[in-house]
């Protein structure tokens, strides 16, 4: 009878583990002035039934419309995105019961900051309507420090609407860590700049520059798994350009469009995904478009259209791909909810999970880092 004991609770302990493993955090960035949000909300999602259980939000906070978490899970990082009065947020954070804590806000150093990154030594901010980048120290207790730096783009592109300026609209650490891309709507460029983590004042150093179509504005862009190659969306005509990359140097080898050939309609690109298989990418797109584009993703940096799918509400301004390569989950900012598709494994095209939840303008989404998960 012990013996049958002692294998049952094996049997329960191996199977709670494993259900464990299953569980990850989704973390999301809201805006606040539009419906009712409390700002940072973190659910559980269970990668293999894709069931999604609200565990905690942050405290009241202003519009995080983009949020990273360090390396070891312990701190969240949040810009507050308002206009001339926008902040960068730091937070303790308990990856168990999911709840954010406050710890303190400074100065973006710029107006509406829509991007972050972070290192153990810095926490990296893009500011859209101010055209730059600042950069921020961490303090021991995952507190923030006064500005660094601020590196200030200048200049101005082809459509006067939304190009009256430099709009830097995401920062992001080469795969090496040795250099920061950034990418300006505003100029039609990519900057590449030289990371030194632990300078007191020039953290970033400009590389390089590579300049894109005139008018397509430069948004988002991914590497490739191996590295070798960068992948860039452009907001303003849809496109998405292949760069082979090397050790902080750019070259162009391949452009493709996320539109489809009779499409007539209003559209704005916004956020891109590799699958984590490195097999495939995925581009959303908003207007009056609202789905997701498919591409198989060939050698030499070159992209084959597999299709496209509606994300089924408007406003597809951020999406994440769970680690497991099962779900993809499309945030909408304007119909208020996050939509869960399922990834076929083989052709990497979407269909409908049937499942949707709502929340107040969600437009950024991550997964916690660390989290380990049976694939």
């Amino acid at each position: 009878m012990k013996q049958i004991y002692l294998f049952l609770l094996l049997i329960f302990s191996v199977t709670s583990i494993q259900a464990q493993k299953n569980l990850l955090n989704l973390i999301v960035g809201t805006y606040t002035n539009s419906c009712s949000s409390r700002g940072i909300y973190v659910y559980e999602f269970n990668t293999q039934k894709a069931q999604i259980r609200l565990k905690k939000s942050s405290d009241s906070i202003s519009s995080p419309s983009y949020v990273s978490l360090s390396k070891d899970g312990k701190y969240m990082y949040a810009v507050n995105e308002n206009g001339n009065e926008s902040t960068v947020s730091s937070f303790s954070f308990d990856p168990v019961s999911g709840k954010p804590s406050s710890i303190n806000k400074v100065d973006s150093k710029g107006a509406d900051p829509c991007y972050l990154i972070n290192d153990d030594s810095n926490v990296i901010v893009a500011n859209y309507s101010g055209g730059n980048i600042a950069v921020f120290g961490k303090n021991a207790d995952g507190s923030l420090t006064e500005a660094k730096q601020v590196v200030q783009h200048y200049g101005k592109g082809a459509n006067p609407e939304r190009q009256e300026k430099a709009h830097v609209h995401m920062v992001y650490f080469s795969p090496d860590k040795k250099y920061v891309l950034s990418t300006d709507l505003g100029t039609d460029k990519i900057y590449v700049y030289n990371y030194n983590p632990t300078a007191t004042t020039d953290v970033l150093t400009l590389k390089d520059s590579v300049s894109v179509t005139a008018g397509s504005g430069p948004r988002h862009l991914k590497f490739s798994k191996n590295g070798k190659f960068v992948y860039l969306l452009q907001e303003l005509d849809g496109s998405i350009t292949s760069f082979s990359y090397l050790d902080g140097k750019l070259s162009k080898v391949f452009e493709t469009s996320i539109l489809a050939k009779d499409f007539k309609g209003t559209f704005s690109a916004a956020d891109i995904e590799i699958s984590p298989n490195g097999k495939f990418l995925y581009a959303s797109n908003r207007g009056e478009a609202n789905n997701i584009s498919v591409f198989k993703i060939l050698k030499k940096g070159k992209l084959a259209f597999k299709g496209q799918t509606s994300t089924l509400g408007k406003g597809p301004r951020s999406f994440v791909i769970d680690p497991t390569g099962k779900f993809l989950l499309v945030g909408h900012q304007y119909t208020n909810n996050i939509v869960i598709f399922k990834i076929h494994k083989r052709k990497g095209t979407l269909t409908d999970s049937g499942k949707s939840f709502d929340l107040c303008s969600p437009v950024c989404l991550i997964f916690g880092e660390g989290s380990e998960v049976k694939k």
